[in-house]
């Protein structure tokens, strides 16, 4: 005669069972949502049905909260999560992770699939090269036509204007868009960038198709060159991001992980000359108490000879000393130099001197073309002085007057 089970022994042993069935994980059952309710927690419980069955399911508040599409009784969506079972009732339920209107579920499916096979070949867990600290040249994949690339190239050029914006133009929307990445993105590979920034504005999900194919997410992660990945805004995920190096929550925050901020540098540098003056001088001090530990000695002897010998001895040590002082001033005196050459490629006036201008007005620098209007005078100046000037048109990124 078999052992008397409780009630609750037969429920845990059957929820274990379950639970330990691989195909009961990660379910996706299409079905009309029916008697929908919410608790005050945020937990979402339903019932899904195909008119011959129906089954129970519930979607927790964490869960919940994400969901992008209002949910009510009588839509037809895919439900996707575990089979499991809810011991003190003894039935069996749903457990919903994500609930998809049908139509979307397609979709939504094949990319998980990718997602996880791409997973299986370590695309995404696969060591993440280092972005360089100062870079000259940066590559930006996107279209030529979009915000990002001006995005990118304006936020290096105010922050670190000493490294190199590169364009490779690329298709980012359509059924052309993943080869024109593909090609894009090894060009850049090729072309000897320090980094490489892939980058497209907002869209819906439909718009960001192209980052989310298996073609362009391996030849990010096939990449020697380290690579950042803003696709989207912030909000906006892709199997790219996943498989960059870094992930950027929008354009401008990509050039901003791309490169150091000229302040900053600015203030490394003045440490770096305070360490340089702190050495020289803790040197110096150093080698005066020895000389003045070998005078001391050279009094205390009564010898004539050793007197003469200690002298030649201290001479030549001051010598030495003198050399070594000398030296390591010339080498802190070269590392400054550096730096202000650092500094001074950084001043405007010098960008000026290579060709570049400046629109002032008012005696200030007209940094943004919404400081300007129709029929103001302004002054530019460039290399061997100002001009005077009065604005004709003004054009912005889309429109002009």
């Amino acid at each position: 005669m078999s052992s008397i089970l409780s009630v609750s022994q037969i429920n845990t042993y059957i929820s274990l069972k379950i639970k330990n069935d691989a195909k009961l994980r990660g379910v996706a059952v299409r079905g009309e949502i029916s008697d929908l309710s919410r608790s005050r927690a945020g937990h979402i419980y339903f019932t899904l049905g195909d008119g011959s069955s129906s089954v129970r399911a519930v979607m927790f508040a964490g869960n919940a909260s994400k969901l992008r599409a209002e949910i009510s009784s009588g839509m037809t969506v895919i439900a996707y999560g575990n089979i499991e079972v809810y011991e003190r009732g003894g039935t069996y339920q749903l457990v919903a992770t994500q609930l998809i209107p049908e139509g979307a579920g397609n979709a939504f499916l094949a990319l998980n699939i990718l997602k996880q096979k791409l997973a299986d070949m370590g695309v995404f867990s696969a060591p993440k090269k280092p972005i360089p600290r100062y870079p000259r040249k940066i590559a930006v994949v996107t279209s030529p036509d979009g915000a990002a690339i001006h995005d990118v190239a304006s936020t290096v050029a105010r922050r670190y204007p000493l490294a190199e914006t590169v364009l490779f133009p690329a298709t980012v929307q359509g059924s052309d868009a993943p080869a024109s990445i593909c090609a894009a993105i090894r060009s850049a590979d090729a072309s000897g960038s320090d980094v490489i920034i892939v980058t497209r504005g907002g869209g819906s999900s439909d718009d960001l198709s192209a980052f989310n194919t298996e073609a362009v997410v391996l030849e990010v992660y096939s990449c020697k060159t380290p690579v950042i990945s803003a696709v989207g805004h912030e909000i906006d995920w892709s199997l790219c991001d996943l498989a960059a190096d870094l992930r950027a929550p929008t354009p401008t925050g990509a050039a901003e992980l791309a490169t150091p901020d000229a302040a900053e540098m600015k203030a490394e540098i003045a440490a770096l000359r305070m360490s340089v003056k702190g050495l020289a001088a803790s040197r110096l001090r150093t080698m005066r108490e020895s000389l003045r530990k070998y005078e001391y000695a050279l009094a205390a002897m009564s010898v004539k000879e050793k007197i003469k010998s200690r002298r030649a001895e201290l001479i030549n040590l001051r010598d030495r000393a003198q050399r070594q002082y000398r030296h390591r001033l010339e080498v802190s005196r070269l590392g400054l130099t550096s730096l202000r050459a650092m500094l001074e490629s950084l001043d405007p006036k010098n960008v000026i001197s290579r060709g570049y201008a400046l629109v002032m007005k008012d005696g200030e620098i007209a940094a943004d073309i919404n400081s300007l209007s129709l029929g103001d005078s302004v002054e530019i100046v460039m290399r061997g002085g100002t001009a005077g000037a009065e604005v004709k048109r003004i054009s912005g990124d889309s429109d002009e007057v």
